[in-house]
C-alpha cells in the first residue's frame, strides 16, 4: 500500500522516481497546486524562465547534452501554447522532453473558461504522444508511460495536461515498475536476410559513402560506425545533427553534406555506387533535388523509425532497428577492400576546402564570422560544448569549428528555430560538468528572439559565454535576397540594443569586439569569468555562406567558395 497524496504531490514524486533533479518552468493559475507542492520537494531545482518557449528549449538543451529526459512545466492557455515551438523543435530533432501543463478544472473543459486551450489537440502534431489526465488515479501510470515513450525508440517530446481539480484530488500513490504498451514496440535488430544483403552490397561496392546522421549519437554508435568505415576504407559525411558522431579530424570524415556542405561530400554522394544511411532521414537540405539525388547508387538505410524508410528516398535495403545493434550484427564481416582510387578522387575534391582555410586566416580590417568562430575553436579544447542558433552563423560554425566528441554541438536542425541557442545553453549547463566550457554562437536576429532569458542566465549564474555575430541583418534571409531577389533587402536590415549596455543592465559582463586583435584577449577574459558573459562581435554585413546548393537544385549544382569573397581580402 502507498501513501495517500494529492495529484500535485504525485507530479513531483513521479519526477523523483524518474531521476529528475531539475525542471524549467513558469507558474500560473491552472498549475498553482503543483507549484505549491514544490515547496516540499527541495531535491528538485526549479529554474524560473522568462517565457515558456524558453522552458522547452532549456529542457531540450538539457536532454541533448545528457541523453536524459528534460522536463518543462507551464500553466494552461497561453502558457501551454507558448511551448508549441519548443515541442516542435524537439519533435523534429528527436529530443526526449516531457512537458507538464496545467489545465482548467475538468468541469470547465469545453466551456471556454479563462485561459482554457485544448493543448492536447494543439500539440498532437508536434509530440510523440500526449495525455489529458482526468482521473488522479491515472496520474502515476501516465508519468511512467510518458518517460518511457520520450526516451525509447526514436526519442521525442511528450506532453501531460493536468486539470486543476486533478492536481487537488487525492489517491494512493504507487509508482509503477513497468509499462504495458502492446502497440508500441521499438524494433531491435535486423533479420539474417537483411544482414546478408547489407554485407553483399558493402563488400562489392567500389565507391561507397557513409551518411552519418543524428541517430548515431542517439544510439551511441559512433565507435561502431568508425570501425565499419576503417575496415572497409569507406569515406564518411555527416548531416548537421550528425556532427560529432565521428571526429572531424578522422581522415575518413569529409565533413558536412547538403545545402551548405563541402564540395567533396556532395560530389562523393552524387558519384557513389552505394550509400550507407545510418540514422538519418534524407531531409531536403541534405538531398537537394530528389530526382537527381545519387542517381547511380544502391542505398542501405538503417533507422529506428520505420516511417523514415522509403519516405523521401527509395532504398534497396531498409532496416527499422536500433543502429548500434545492427552495426554490431555485421561490422566484423565487413571486408578490407582496396578503395584507394575512390579515396584519391575524394582527396582531389577536398582541395576546395583550401579557400575555407584562407578565409579563416584572414586578418584584415573587417571582422569576419569565420575567423571569429575559428578563434573560438582555438581557444577551447575538445570537451567544449557549442550551442548555436539558426542562420549564417550556424552554417559557418559547422564549417569552421572542428568537433571531435559526441554531443559537442547542440543546434536546431529540422525546425530551424531561431531563438533556440540561449535557453538551450542554459538548460545544457545543468547537464554539462562545470569544468567544461559552454559557448553560445548566435546572430543578432536570432538572439533577440529569446533575449529575455539573459535574466534567467544571471539568476542561475549560468557559466556560459554568449557570442553574438552582429551584422545588422537577418543574414541568411539577406543572402537569399541577394542571390535570388536581385538584392532587394525587404525587411532584413535589423537594429538591436547596445549589447554591452544590455549586459550591464542584466548584471553580467559584456564586451564588444570590432578588430581581429581583440578576439583573443576577450575570449580569455570570458573563459576566466565565473558566470554568464555576453560578447558582441561586429562583423562584415554582407557575408555569404559557401558552398551553397539552391533550394530544390541538384546536389552537384553547388555554388562554390569564390577566391575573393571580399574586395579587400586577397584570397
Amino acid at each position: 500500500m502507498g501513501d495517500v497524496k494529492k495529484g500535485s504531490e504525485i507530479v513531483w514524486e513521479c519526477l523523483i522516481q524518474e531521476g529528475v533533479d531539475v525542471v524549467f518552468g513558469y507558474p500560473g493559475g491552472a498549475i498553482l497546486p503543483t507549484y505549491d507542492a514544490l515547496n516540499f520537494y527541495p531535491q528538485i531545482h526549479h529554474v524560473l524562465v522568462r517565457h515558456e518557449q524558453g522552458a522547452t528549449h532549456m529542457a531540450d538543451g538539457y536532454a541533448r547534452a545528457t541523453g536524459r529526459v528534460g522536463v518543462a512545466i507551464a500553466t494552461s492557455g497561453p502558457g501551454a501554447t507558448n511551448m508549441v515551438t519548443g515541442l516542435a523543435t524537439a519533435m523534429m530533432d528527436s529530443s526526449p522532453i516531457v512537458c507538464i501543463t496545467g489545465q482548467v478544472p475538468t468541469s470547465a473543459i469545453g466551456g471556454d473558461a479563462f485561459q482554457e486551450t485544448d493543448v492536447t489537440g494543439v500539440t498532437m502534431p508536434v509530440t510523440k504522444h500526449n495525455y489529458l489526465v482526468t482521473d488522479v488515479k491515472d496520474l502515476a501510470y501516465v508519468f511512467k508511460e510518458a518517460f518511457h515513450i520520450a526516451r525509447s525508440g526514436r526519442p521525442g517530446p511528450v506532453l501531460i495536461d493536468i486539470p486543476k481539480d486533478v492536481q487537488n484530488d487525492e489517491t494512493e500513490f504507487i509508482y509503477p515498475t513497468e509499462v504495458s504498451l502492446p502497440g508500441y514496440q521499438p524494433p531491435a535488430e535486423a533479420t539474417r536476410e537483411e544482414v546478408a544483403r547489407i554485407l553483399e552490397l558493402i563488400n562489392s561496392a567500389e565507391r561507397p559513402v557513409i551518411l552519418a546522421g543524428h541517430g548515431i549519437l542517439l544510439s551511441g554508435a559512433g565507435r561502431d560506425v568508425i570501425e565499419v568505415a576503417e575496415k572497409g576504407s569507406i569515406p564518411i559525411t555527416t548531416t548537421l545533427l550528425g556532427i560529432g558522431s565521428v571526429p572531424d579530424s578522422h581522415p575518413l570524415n569529409m565533413g558536412m553534406m547538403g545545402m551548405h556542405g563541402e564540395f567533396a561530400c556532395n560530389n562523393a554522394i552524387q558519384k557513389a555506387d552505394l550509400l550507407l544511411a545510418f540514422g538519418m532521414r534524407f531531409d531536403d537540405r541534405v538531398t537537394g533535388n530528389l530526382k537527381t539525388y545519387a542517381p547511380n547508387s544502391k542505398k542501405i538505410h538503417i533507422d529506428v523509425d520505420a516511417s523514415e524508410l522509403n519516405k523521401n528516398v527509395r532504398v534497396d535495403v531498409g532496416v527499422a532497428a536500433d543502429l548500434k545493434t545492427v552495426l554490431n550484427q555485421f561490422k566484423d564481416r565487413v571486408e578490407a577492400v582496396d578503395r584507394s582510387a575512390w579515396l584519391g578522387q575524394i582527396s582531389d575534391w577536398q582541395e576546395d576546402t583550401s579557400q575555407r582555410d584562407i578565409l579563416s586566416q584572414y586578418t584584415g580590417d573587417i571582422l569576419l564570422t569565420p575567423q571569429v568562430i575559428r578563434e573560438i575553436w582555438k581557444a577551447n579544447d575538445d570537451s567544449a560544448v557549442i550551442v548555436t542558433d539558426v542562420g549564417q552563423h550556424q552554417m559557418l560554425e559547422c564549417q569552421y569549428y572542428d568537433h571531435e566528441k559526441p554531443h559537442s554541438l547542440l543546434t536546431s536542425g529540422g525546425l530551424g528555430t531561431m531563438g533556440f541557442s540561449l535557453p538551450a545553453a542554459i538548460g545544457a549547463r545543468f547537464g554539462v560538468p562545470q569544468e567544461q566550457e559552454l559557448w553560445v554562437i548566435a546572430g543578432d536576429g536570432s538572439i533577440q528572439m529569446t533575449i529575455t532569458e539573459l535574466a534567467t542566465a544571471v539568476q542561475e549564474n549560468s557559466n556560459i559565454n554568449i557570442c553574438i555575430m552582429n551584422n545588422g541583418y537577418l543574414g541568411m534571409v539577406r543572402q537569399w535576397q541577394q542571390l535570388f531577389y536581385a538584392s532587394r533587402y525587404a525587411e532584413t536590415p535589423i537594429s538591436g540594443p547596445d549589447y554591452v549596455k544590455l549586459a550591464d543592465a542584466y548584471g553580467m559582463k559584456g564586451y564588444r569586439v570590432t578588430r581581429f586583435d581583440e578576439i583573443g584577449p576577450v575570449l580569455a577574459a570570458a573563459k576566466a569569468h565565473d558566470g554568464p558573459v555576453l560578447i558582441e562581435f561586429v562583423v562584415e554585413q554582407e557575408e555569404m555562406v559557401y558552398p551553397m546548393v539552391p533550394a530544390g537544385a541538384d546536389l552537384h549544382a553547388m555554388e562554390r567558395r569564390p577566391h575573393a569573397q571580399f574586395a579587400n581580402a586577397e584570397m
